[in-house]
């Protein structure tokens, strides 16, 4: 008997207002708003005042409507009135509208009023946006009160033709709406529903599947998932876990008891305040707030962390009731994890509770407590498979990387695989000129307007008091808790700013304990570099340089199988490879390529008189030169002995030859000091071009060769191309 009269305030509450428009309808169907009344020279202050309420009470309803906040899930499955809420709501709002609109249609002229079509506007609108209780009750209403003109105007045959216009353009109003916009709009709303619940029931299956397989499969089993989905789906599993465990808990325990009200409430972050976090209930007047006051015999058990049997409950001391419901028996024990209060766990009922029943509530609160704890242990133990996982990948990626650029970039995927940063960046570090030098910027997405990419780019520093000189110096990475707050240095110079960073960490990159550089993470969130991420970051770190130092040996490696000790230019068997690639390039796009075949005039007499160190001089100021007077895309090689050649890409015979003279004229001015003095040498050039010349490999270096041969014979210090060669052939054959 004690619910009946919170039953009968809710149901005054979400009724009150339907009441009120259905009184409002009716007031307006008996004549209650007369346009000769309210706009006689005289008006009738009853009929004013009625006016004026309709308004008013029309007003009120789309206000109340706006602010309208559906009551929750659990409120609504314990009231039928709460249930009932949202209809009632669309109820109001209909019936206090169409009241409104006959009230205008009453006061400017009855059925011959201009204003129908605002009436026809309101069922449109109802019938589109209000749920289907109060679109009928729209439509309806306009109806009856329809009729209820009819009868009052009187009943003739221009009457009824009138009120049965109006009656249809209702109806088409209605149905047009219900047909076109509504129906649309229902189709979209099934869709978005039936998407969205097959994307819970996908979630929910990938959160389960997780939990269930995830530790059977490797990572490469299993579809890549970034950190905060990995998160989110450790959460959902174990949200989901500990709500079915302690849903069922609370129900077993609701029937053993005999109890109305069995509750899980727990501390909340601030551990002032409690939350009610499951509840399993036949009263219908559970609070739908969440967080709860601590006052009352739940503040006992906070306070003093014992269990508790109360024979009746005072008004006020049961926080989970709206009303407090006072005169129950309660039994409430604590959950303690070790020297930590975490929640209470509650149960009342009519009858007294014994010293049993509070044992039993004991041994749920520890049930409880060990499934909690067993989420945090699978979680914490996910977590730390899916790091291992992400440090195994990184060091994996490392391993494919060959050249220091590839190491670079690898670095910072490498690094994104275990944290998230927004700026990454890598200086490397000179020993022997003790001088840093920015080599690598990564801005990752949402982390612009951090630090300035353009400030970094070749950054060049020296040793100084900045966090990257430290880190080299100290060999440990810098700030220890990986904040920038806690140090007041620069990163690698003050000109460099850090704007609204949270997150600083910058780690040396160490191979056999010598100093190869310094890799620094910035993030804009906090506590992005917490212990165990420093510390994997580190042996990233570690294997970082080791890779870079791999790198620096594979490309001298490289440079030393294509390139000529001695000139530094590129050797015969690379040179023969890119004329290859160049030749079918130019064949694909139809462009031109023109090879030099360039000799020392009299080598021999220089490395007879002068000795081969000399010598050796001279190749080299003639390979300087073949590296300065062609362009860069141009690819000048050592040939063999004193023979060099250049391979020039999209030119023609003319433009080559004049590339050669400028060759020829560079190398005449080189000068070697000698023992025996200023030595001075020439050379001589042939020029063969595709596809004047030749359309392969083999033709165009035998006719550039020929076209040397030429030069070399008749005078040297020349530059003479194939076509000349074989024009003074022709001419001294005949």
């Amino acid at each position: 008997m004690r619910q009946v009269p919170r039953a009968i305030r809710r149901a005054i509450k979400v009724s009150v207002g339907a009441a009120a428009g259905a009184i409002a309808c009716a007031v307006v169907g008996v004549g209650g708003a007369d346009g000769a009344a309210v706009l006689a020279s005289k008006p009738s202050l009853p009929m004013t005042m009625v006016v004026v309420a309709i308004a008013a009470l029309v007003i009120t309803a789309v206000v109340r409507r706006v602010q309208f906040t559906p009551p929750s899930a659990r409120a609504q499955r314990v009231s039928f009135w709460l249930a009932a809420a949202t209809d009632l709501a669309d109820l109001e709002l209909a019936l206090t509208l169409i009241a409104g609109g006959h009230a205008i249609i009453a006061i400017t002229g009855g059925l011959s009023s201009p204003a129908y079509p605002v009436l026809y506007g309101l069922v449109a609108f109802a019938m589109t946006v209000l749920a289907r209780p109060g679109a009928y009750a729209t439509l309806g209403a306009a109806l009856l009160l329809e009729v209820a003109l009819l009868a009052r105007t009187g009943i003739t045959e221009r009457t009824v033709l009138a009120s049965g216009i109006h009656g249809v353009f209702l109806m088409g109003a209605a149905a047009a709406h219900v047909l076109l916009l509504r129906g649309l709009t229902a189709r979209y709303r099934r869709r978005r529903a039936a998407r969205l619940d097959e994307e819970l029931v996908a979630l929910r299956e990938s959160a389960k599947d997780y939990r269930l397989i995830a530790a059977a499969l490797g990572p490469s089993s299993r579809a890549p998932r970034t950190r905060d989905e990995e998160e989110r789906l450790l959460a959902i599993g174990g949200v989901g876990m500990i709500g079915d465990s302690a849903s069922w808990m609370l129900s077993t325990l609701k029937r053993s008891l005999g109890a109305r009200t069995v509750a899980l409430l727990w501390i909340d972050d601030d551990g002032e305040r409690i939350k009610l976090k499951e509840v399993c209930s036949d009263a219908d007047d559970i609070t739908e707030t969440p967080r709860l006051p601590n006052a009352g015999v739940l503040g006992a058990i906070l306070r003093d962390r014992t269990p508790l049997l109360v024979a009746a409950t005072k008004p006020g001391q049961l926080p989970y009731y709206n009303g407090g419901r006072a005169g129950v028996a309660l039994v409430a024990v604590p959950i303690i994890e070790g020297v930590h209060l975490r929640g209470i766990l509650a149960a009342d009922r009519d009858a007294g509770f014994t010293e049993a029943d509070r044992d039993l509530l004991a041994d749920a609160s520890a049930q409880v407590l060990r499934v909690v704890q067993s989420e945090q242990v699978f979680r914490a133990v996910e977590r730390a498979k899916y790091e291992h996982e992400q440090f195994y990948q990184a060091t994996a990626m490392l391993g494919r990387a060959l050249t220091p650029e590839q190491v670079m970039e690898t670095a910072f995927d490498a690094a994104a695989a275990i944290c998230d940063y927004d700026v990454a960046a890598i200086a490397l570090y000179e020993k022997d000129r003790q001088r840093h030098r920015i080599t690598a910027v990564r801005v990752r997405p949402g982390g612009e307007g951090i630090i300035d990419p353009a400030q970094l780019k070749d950054l060049e520093f020296k040793d100084n008091a900045g966090l990257a000189s430290m880190v080299v110096k100290n060999r440990h990475y810098l700030p220890s808790g990986g904040e920038p707050r806690e140090v007041s240095a620069p990163i690698y110079t003050r000109k460099v700013k850090l704007d609204d960073a949270k997150s600083l960490l910058v780690l040396p990159l160490l191979c056999a304990d010598e100093p190869v550089g310094t890799l620094t993470l910035v993030a804009r969130a906090e506590k992005r570099f917490g212990k165990d991420v420093r510390e994997m970051l580190a042996v990233i770190a570690n294997q970082v340089a080791i890779s870079l130092e791999n790198g620096f040996l594979y490309r001298r490696m490289e440079t030393m199988a294509t390139t000529d000790g001695l000139t530094g230019l590129t050797n015969h068997r690379t040179f023969q490879t890119k004329f290859a690639e160049m030749l079918e390039r130019a064949a694909r796009h139809n462009h031109k390529v023109a090879l030099l075949l360039c000799d020392v005039d009299f080598f021999k007499k220089v490395n007879d008189g002068y000795g081969h160190p000399v010598g050796d001089e001279v190749l080299r100021r003639v390979a300087r030169v073949l590296q300065e007077v062609p362009r860069k895309i141009d690819i000048p090689a050592r040939y063999g002995g004193e023979e060099f050649a250049v391979l020039l890409d999209n030119v023609d015979v003319a433009q080559a030859k004049a590339v050669a003279e400028r060759i020829r004229i560079e190398i005449s001015k080189v000068v070697v000091d000698t023992e025996k003095g200023p030595l001075s040498v020439t050379e001589s050039v042939g020029v063969a071009a595709f596809p004047e010349d030749g359309r392969d490999r083999a033709t165009l270096i035998e006719r550039a060769d020929l076209a040397l041969y030429h030069a070399k014979h008749t005078g040297r210090n020349r530059v003479v191309t194939w076509a000349e060669a074989l024009a003074a052939k022709t001419k001294k054959a005949s």
